[in-house]
């Protein structure tokens, strides 16, 4: 997938060698992070939990039935929404001000984003549906309008001299982009699916809240069961998700979403939000004539940037460079397991379930579930993000390793030897590629594990909620997002700088957005 570009020219370290400084910044990195086991044995927990899933216990079927269809309903009404908003801002993508706003709204985290509004909404339909809409419109809106970039220009080219803008891009551009709108349309709703369960650790009445209630009463077997429900959802999506039942699901989810009741919220509650609540305390209780007002707005900043954004966002960074790293691990040693000459029959559809499992389970899930196993630590964390984002990047890569199979000769070799000098060498350029497109994802995620008690920047932003300080909570957010999109402009560099092709990389970065 990714061309083989002239290295010698622009890096002076290669593509093994950004690896190795990788790997060598999270060793000098690992005596500063946490991984202190819990106060009880993890193994016996660890055993009652798999004895549990064992023998799945589906006597709640009615209410899990009901956590599944509103985790569908909250999936499409906040991918149908997110989608329309993408596709409005994708024509203007390249004005620096629709962009930068799809890079702000982007760069934080569906649960963030619910958080915040549930201050507003409280916790309701709407709270879950702009929750994933949000984020998910400046999603759809770059990928989108990468997807008009590349189509043909021919057709715009041959449109009449004084054809408008709006005329060119219906009637030239669009018709060649929607057959790829339509299939990113599919894969991002399988994406919604996996927020929608999340979305249920805050409290909205998903498979996620019917997983933490069951875990928080030590009922493993039911919490098979709603495990078991969810992996159904994913894996038959393919089959029930139809065009031109589209409409008609649509229509079901907005009428699940209007029966939902809503708590009472106080008259003025968004007025309040915004003319109030995330105004800092210094200049919402102060005269923003008086230079004191503004000294004191700078101390009330120093104090919370000291004291709270610059430890949690060194605990995000720690956490999502250890995750990069055991990802790229889980990637390389992943993705041989799916290509039958390597691992055979048998252990392709291990490996094939495996990969299935870890790729399709919410990386926020997965660190719940850790939680559970080892204690509050940044090794639930380290787990579940390297498991989660090794096993997107191995699934694509296995695929790619299918492919450049078919090319080899008839008596190429087999097992260990084709992995090693075959499929490796060809397909690391691509490793790379998508290991750094996922890096930016990684502190994303990393930061909103903190609502677990894991003290990253997500840590922070909740206790400022619960002390009912949005000011804090909004600039540690800002902090959040400065820092994903940082982390994406490096990540960039540095593709650029070992040779990746930016055009495949780009292909590479919409197949693992698909995929994850």
């Amino acid at each position: 997938m990714t061309s083989i570009a002239p290295e010698g020219r622009h890096l002076r370290l290669g593509r093994v060698g950004t690896a190795l400084a990788f790997v060598a910044l999270a060793l000098f990195l690992l005596p500063f992070a946490d991984f202190r086991l819990g106060g009880h044995d993890p193994w016996a927990e660890l055993r009652r939990m798999w004895a549990g899933l064992l023998s799945p216990d589906f006597s709640s079927v009615e209410a899990l039935g009901r956590a599944a269809v509103l985790t569908i309903a909250f999936a499409i009404c906040g991918v149908a929404a997110g989608a329309s908003a993408g596709f409005v801002l994708a024509p203007f993508y390249r004005n620096a001000l629709v962009r930068n706003f799809c890079i702000a709204i982007r760069a934080i985290h569906e649960l963030f984003w619910a958080i915040l509004l549930m201050q507003v909404t409280g916790l309701s339909a709407t709270t879950g549906v702009l929750a994933i809409a949000i984020p998910y419109a400046g999603i759809f809106a770059k990928v989108f309008a990468e997807y008009l970039d590349e189509a043909d220009p021919r057709p715009a080219a041959a449109m009449p001299p004084r054809a408008d803008l709006i005329s060119v891009h219906l009637y030239a551009r669009l018709p060649l982009a929607l057959p790829e709108f339509r299939a990113y349309l599919l894969y991002r709703l399988e994406c919604g699916l996996r927020s929608s369960a999340v979305l249920g650790f805050i409290g909205l009445p998903t498979l996620g809240f019917a997983l933490d209630t069951f875990f928080r009463q030590g009922m493993y077997g039911a919490v098979a069961a709603v495990l078991i429900v969810y992996y159904l959802l994913i894996g038959t999506m393919r089959l029930w998700m139809r065009p031109l039942l589209a409409p008609v699901y649509f229509l079901a989810a907005v009428g699940v979403m209007a029966a939902m009741p809503s708590p009472p919220m106080a008259a003025g509650a968004l007025g309040r939000f915004l003319t109030e609540d995330i105004v800092p305390a210094p200049l919402r209780n102060g005269d923003a004539s008086d230079p004191e007002t503004w000294a004191r707005l700078g101390d009330w900043l120093w104090t919370l940037l000291a004291g709270q954004a610059l430890p949690g966002l060194a605990a995000t960074m720690i956490v999502a460079q250890l995750a990069l790293v055991a990802a790229g691990f889980v990637a390389l040693l992943g993705f041989p397991l799916i290509v039958r000459p390597v691992s055979g029959r048998f252990g392709a559809a291990l490996g094939h379930a495996f990969l299935v499992i870890a790729r399709s389970t919410p990386e926020y899930m997965l660190a719940y579930i850790a939680l559970q196993v080892f204690g509050p630590s940044m090794l639930p964390a380290v787990i579940a993000l390297g498991l989660h984002n090794g096993a997107i990047i191995a699934h694509l890569l296995g695929r790619q390793s299918a492919h450049v199979n078919e090319s080899l000769r008839p008596d190429a070799p087999r097992g260990i030897v084709l992995y090693a000098y075959e499929l490796l060498p060809r397909i690391y350029g691509s490793f790379m590629a998508l290991c750094l497109y996922r890096w930016e994802i990684i502190v994303r995620e990393s930061a909103i594990l903190g609502l677990l008690g894991i003290p990253t920047l997500g840590f922070f932003v909740d206790r400022a909620i619960q002390e009912i300080r949005i000011d804090r909570a909004v600039v540690l957010l800002i902090v959040t997002m400065l820092a994903t999109v940082a982390i994406d402009h490096v990540s960039r560099r540095t593709r650029a700088a070992i040779g990746i092709d930016p055009v495949r990389a780009r292909q590479e970065r919409k197949a693992a957005a698909s995929a994850g």
